[in-house]
């Protein structure tokens, strides 16, 4: 591009120079301390990402947050259960969607109906494989006392005869809100558990060694 020498230009060159100088001068008047980082960005971000809490607190979360059921439902309150995981009640809220078929998958039985003698022995073994911790819900009459059968030869007087019974919820059959509330109730009673084992109920490593500064007895 060829530039007109003849051209006659409207700024001064020298008071564009002049007036840059003044511009950088202030500048330089007004910087004579360092701008310090904004680190409100810190606050937020520790605000937000670090939680301080026991580590009993995150473990308990995690165990009544995410409870998994072991199917074993002998007779009708088992009913009620599956409405409880329908959409109109929708258990899944209360993280405990999931039902296993195998008791090694599971840690939460609900023994929803009638259980007889002849099939105990079963519903014991079911809970033997259950993964520790695990708990267990008596869902109606009768998983609780044996209900109007309880006078027969062949009915178990309640779960609690033959397994550990964490919740009770009565009823014949309990709806399905009644059994949320108990599930509610196994969940708060799982939130205050000790998860994690003081030190002194630890057993130490270094008591089972043999110390070679003991002089034997028998010797």
């Amino acid at each position: 591009m060829e530039i007109d020498e003849n051209k006659e230009y409207i700024y001064d060159s020298y008071q564009l120079d002049c007036d840059e100088g003044k511009i950088i001068e202030q500048m330089k008047a007004s910087t004579k301390k360092s701008i310090p980082d904004p680190a409100d960005w810190i606050d937020a971000d520790l605000k937000r990402n670090i939680v301080l809490t026991s580590l009993d607190w995150v473990i308990d979360w995690a165990r009544r947050s995410s409870l998994w059921t072991a199917i074993c439902y002998p007779a009708c309150c088992g009913m009620e259960w599956m409405a409880t995981l329908a959409p109109r009640f929708d258990g899944s809220r209360f993280g405990m969607e999931i039902m296993r078929a195998s008791p090694r998958q599971a840690d939460l039985l609900i023994t929803a109906g009638t259980l007889t003698w002849k099939m105990a022995p079963n519903v014991r073994r079911i809970y033997n494989q259950m993964a520790e911790p695990k708990w267990v819900i008596a869902m109606g009459a009768c998983g609780i006392s044996g209900g109007i059968f309880r006078s027969g030869y062949n009915v178990v007087p309640g779960y609690n005869k033959i397994i550990p019974v964490d919740v009770y919820v009565p009823g014949c059959p309990p709806r399905p809100e009644a059994l949320l509330y108990g599930i509610q109730q196994l969940q708060k009673k799982i939130g205050r558990a000790k998860a994690v084992p003081d030190l002194s109920e630890l057993p130490n490593p270094l008591n089972e060694l043999p110390n070679p500064l003991k002089k034997d007895k028998k010797k």
